[in-house]
């Protein structure tokens, strides 16, 4: 079965790359997109792939004076392989780089591209150090000090818990910064941490010793800014002991109703924080979630939709400056990059504009799982 997924990813891969007919008075913009799309963290690739290609679609199908052709590589979540894939994209002529999608290899790949002048919008990679001194390098997604201090304020605004734990991993820059934030913000209004507790690896299965940490300290609310896979197995084992505090999570953990073998039922009232909800009945998410269930056969998660607002954000920069075929990547990163401060979108994920620094500004917006799916925190 593994073979057969493999060398269907490659079809896919390989076809994404054949010419495509054009009129001839129409700009093509070729955009790499870099991503884990196989292993562990292919939820989050795949869907921004796949949140791209709807997108580049809805675009393509209006027929206007531009057309997107995309090129996907596969980092697999590594960030010497993501180097690898981000000299493939240029080779293959891309313009500009969507990506990457995890925070370690966008860390690796904004270096080389910041020397090198190509322009890269990531749309979900929400480290700092992303973006810091490199003013080629723009987010769609929140930073993570931006989570970790939003995350704080949301659960004492909502008066969700008396007595916090933290359970992050200490090996991860996306999870180190937002507990950061999120401690020196609790520490600031006056939200109590009784226990922090940390693990050194996404691959890490046995949570016990956190598990344990947090609920001998007494926390009512155990906040977690990890990634799905984790988390999905810190609920199993917390459930597994009768512990059952709120648990709250940020947006690495959207995608953990999708996880294969995970017991939806563990996520019930699990809250976090996300831009994005499927369930949304705001016209433009229903047709994007319409899309891509035709597509794709499932829901949409929050870095599909941070995918497709970054596609667009792109097209409509590229149209705005006048970002033209034969365009090398170094030219259209200058018209990029002075564009973008200057940029506003009505995106998926929130009205969206950004400052000189690379970051975006969206509101944050906590949802709750209930009965297997999104529901907005009034």
């Amino acid at each position: 079965m593994k073979k057969l997924f493999a060398a269907v990813l490659a079809l896919c891969l390989a076809l994404s790359m054949i010419p495509t007919a054009f009129a001839d008075d129409q700009v093509v913009i070729k955009i790499g997109v870099i991503g884990p799309m196989t292993g562990g963290a292919a939820v989050y690739g795949t869907a921004v792939a796949h949140g791209a290609q709807i997108a580049a679609d809805e675009i393509n199908a209006a027929n206007g004076p531009i057309r997107i052709v995309l090129d996907v590589q596969d980092d697999e979540h590594d960030p010497e392989k993501a180097i690898n894939a981000y000299y493939t994209v240029l080779d293959n002529g891309a313009q500009m780089i969507l990506g990457t999608v995890t925070t370690g290899p966008c860390l690796a790949v904004s270096e080389i591209a910041y020397e090198m002048r190509v322009f890269m919008l990531t749309p979900s990679a929400s480290a700092t150090g992303v973006t810091e001194g490199k003013d080629n390098v723009f987010q769609v997604c929140f930073t993570d000090p931006g989570q970790g201090v939003a995350a704080a304020d949301k659960i004492l605004e909502m008066n969700a818990a008396a007595k916090v734990g933290i359970i992050y991993n200490n090996a991860d820059a996306y999870s180190t910064g937002i507990k950061d934030a999120f401690v020196a913000q609790a520490a600031a209004i006056g939200l109590q941490v009784v226990a922090t507790s940390s693990f050194s690896s996404d691959s890490n299965t046995d949570f016990s010793v956190q598990i344990a940490a947090c609920k001998d300290a007494g926390a009512d609310l155990v906040f977690l800014p990890i990634y799905y896979t984790p988390a999905s197995l810190i609920l199993n084992q917390s459930n597994a002991i009768s512990y059952a505090p709120t648990f709250f999570g940020v947006d690495g953990m959207d995608g953990i109703l999708t996880l294969e073998g995970f017991d939806k039922a563990l996520a019930e009232d699990v809250m976090l924080l996300t831009p994005f909800a499927a369930s949304s009945q705001d016209p433009a998410t229903q047709a994007f979630v319409a899309a891509y269930v035709a597509a794709y056969g499932e829901e949409p998660n929050q870095f599909a939709a941070d995918a497709y607002d970054g596609i667009m954000a792109l097209y409509q920069a590229c149209q705005n400056v006048g970002v033209t075929s034969d365009m090398s990547y170094d030219e259209a990163c200058e018209l990029l990059l002075a564009e973008f401060p200057n940029l506003e979108i009505a995106g998926l994920t929130g009205k969206l504009s950004w400052d000189a620094t690379g970051a975006v500004t969206k509101d944050p917006t906590v949802y709750v799982i209930k009965d297997g799916a999104y529901a907005m925190v009034e």
